[in-house]
């Protein structure tokens, strides 16, 4: 219940489930694709596929499977809820520090949902958390400012791996 099935639907510009609260089964996948995501229109789009986790431990069993192969990880909380703030450390070990990873492929995103007190300037993040790029997000207030963040996240998971990419080929040159 933190908005992890809004800020998905906002940012893939998915109008599925939109104006009532239905908990995600195991996953759902959402795929669009964005044109000139980097800015210049000469550009190739980016085909992202956004996979929309349950928050419910249940469906741990299922989680290993759902991060294979990932090139990054939103964790989605909502700020107002104490025990998001314990549950993050658990997202963030399981999806960030027991993959192969780097912080820099993590976005957390404080949620605020309509009608919340929205206050972005007290929340205090333990170690490591606090180490990672962290956004607010209020859909209400400021919709285009989160989905610039958001792109620009993208844009460093893309230039991650056109970057491990090339890697790759100079050392297959090599």
């Amino acid at each position: 219940q933190s908005g992890k099935s809004v800020l998905a639907n906002f940012v893939s510009e998915s109008i599925e489930g939109i104006g009532s609260y239905s908990p995600t089964q195991g996953v759902r996948i959402l795929e669009y694709e964005k044109p000139n995501l980097n800015g210049n229109s000469k550009g190739a789009g980016c085909r992202f596929e956004l996979w929309d986790c349950s928050g419910d431990q249940k469906f741990e069993t299922c989680w290993p499977a759902l991060m294979k192969d990932s090139h990054g990880v939103i964790i989605i909380f909502n700020p107002d809820l104490p025990s998001h703030l314990k549950e993050i450390e658990m997202w963030y070990s399981c999806f960030v520090q027991q993959q192969p990873l780097l912080d820099s492929q993590c976005l957390l995103v404080a949620h605020h949902k309509p009608g919340s007190a929205g206050d972005t300037e007290n929340l205090s993040l333990a170690y490591p958390l606090s180490k990672l790029k962290l956004i607010h997000s209020n859909l209400e207030e400021d919709p285009e400012d989160v989905r610039m963040e958001f792109m620009k996240y993208f844009r460093s998971i893309i230039t991650l791996i056109n970057e491990s990419r090339e890697r790759e080929e100079m050392s297959i040159i090599s």
